[in-house]
């Protein structure tokens, strides 16, 4: 049961980062759960090594979109998304 809510979040927060840089409608469901749940441990990984943490589930979410910010950002810059 917890891989499908990890898929339901992970596409809600891969959909509110493609929203954010404006890439939503070149990507379809699947690129927003792997660009959600990629970006979420990035974003995580990002947030442990300058030393912060998740004090709260709100902030969790917050790097989670971040991390998925990030990661659009970098594909990009590959020019895998336009």
């Amino acid at each position: 049961m917890s891989w499908i809510i990890t898929l339901i979040v992970g596409g809600i927060i891969g959909w509110l980062a493609s929203v954010v840089m404006k890439t939503n409608a070149q990507m379809g469901p699947l690129a927003n759960i792997i660009v959600g749940i990629i970006g979420s441990m990035l974003g995580f990984w990002v947030a442990g090594a300058a030393g912060m943490t998740a004090g709260s589930t709100m902030m969790g979410y917050l790097i989670s979109v971040l991390g998925a910010v990030l990661l659009i950002i970098i594909l990009k810059g590959l020019k895998v998304l336009k």
